[in-house]
């Protein structure tokens, strides 16, 4: 495959707000460990979001210029000189990649805890990403598709792989499931309980665009949780209170005696959470994958007398999850969750991809790269 010095890029270049695009982004050197991935389609991130509006977290986390972008499929364009000895990959072969890049040393890197290096570096957050035509990662963090799964789904299988993470972080047959926070992952997570055999999965969001694909994937109710609030909105106890209202009377409309077996929280909402700790079963088990922007108070009594469960999440297990992840896509997860992916843009209408990512209405919005 033949590869030129330059490339189209979306850079931050500037400490502002937005991304610039370059035609002649110098093409990223390839190390003798590492992949050149020729990229076809990458999906935008709220990660993304966060960098391209340039807010209190990009300010502090971003290195600029920065080629953003992390989750994208593509085919291998060349190899690195160590990489044919020992890694089963050839130039042509249709790839994504792991978008944390880790030490490979740390207690947790050396024990196969891998995505809980302390020294993980992010494509597209602190190395340069995949919104590119070109993009360069070690060869450990490349998978390799099978035929079945389609180049869009290649594109999303980061943020996929979260919600495979968080979801089958505890056992989901037969349980009711409440899941809160609607967004693409929230919407994938419902798919992925449904496909493993949860029984009641409640969803709960503000926005009824995402709740109907959330329901459209698999959920058993979909809650606005905006609904009946007064137009001044309430403080964060009163939301806390109207939420749990309206997960009582869901549980009461699907005859739930006992409370939620398990809770995936998405959002990263305080009151959210909150409601959640409020309507869990004693023993239940709640994976946290919501960041929230600042820290909030909860009630430990929910947490200690019900002796609830809280694991935080981050990432995906390398490479445990992707192994997951592929096998359920190819035996039915791919049908289950299609309408997750709402948009597709050429990449130099990134402008208006961004817009309607960041509108709070879409699912998965996938900018093609290929000319």
């Amino acid at each position: 495959m033949s590869v030129g010095r330059f490339m189209r890029a979306l850079v931050k270049k500037a400490p502002k707000a937005g991304l610039e695009w370059v035609e002649n982004q110098p093409v990223p050197p390839v190390g003798p460990n590492d992949v050149l991935i020729r990229v076809t389609h990458a999906s935008i991130c709220g990660t993304d979001l966060h960098i391209y509006k340039y807010d209190a977290w990009a300010q502090r986390t971003i290195p600029i210029p920065l080629v953003v972008g992390h989750e994208y499929v593509g085919r291998v364009a060349a190899l690195g000189d160590q990489v044919a000895q020992k890694v089963p990959l050839r130039v042509g072969d249709r790839v994504t990649g792991e978008g944390h890049v880790t030490c490979g040393f740390c207690r947790n890197c050396r024990a196969g805890r891998q995505h809980l290096c302390r020294n993980t570096l992010g494509v597209g957050v602190n190395r340069d990403g995949a919104f590119a035509d070109y993009v360069a990662v070690p060869a450990r963090n490349v998978v390799r598709l099978p035929d079945r799964i389609p180049d869009i789904w290649g594109a999303v299988m980061d943020p996929l792989g979260n919600a495979v993470h968080t979801a089958l972080a505890n056992d989901l047959v037969g349980e009711d499931v409440l899941i809160t926070g609607a967004g693409p992952i929230g919407m994938m997570a419902a798919g992925i309980c449904r496909h493993v055999g949860a029984r009641h999965i409640v969803v709960t969001d503000v926005r009824d665009e995402r709740l109907s694909l959330a329901q459209k994937c698999g959920a058993t109710l979909a809650i606005n949780t905006s609904q009946g609030k007064p137009a001044t909105g309430l403080g964060m106890e009163d939301d806390s209170k109207h939420t749990e209202h309206l997960l009582r009377d869901a549980m009461k409309q699907l005859g739930m005696t006992e409370g939620f077996d398990v809770g995936l929280e998405m959002s990263g909402v305080p009151s959210a959470f909150r409601s959640m700790l409020a309507t869990m079963n004693h023993g239940g088990r709640i994976a946290l994958l919501g960041i929230p922007s600042e820290s909030f108070p909860i009630n430990w009594d929910d947490v200690v007398f019900k002796g609830l469960s809280i694991k935080g999440i981050y990432g995906r297990e390398m490479f445990e999850t992707w192994y997951r992840m592929i096998n359920m896509l190819v035996g039915g997860l791919m049908e289950r969750i299609q309408p997750v992916l709402t948009h597709r843009f050429p990449a130099h209408e990134y402008e208006e991809a961004f817009k309607v990512a960041g509108s709070g209405t879409a699912g998965k919005v996938v900018l093609e790269w290929e000319k």
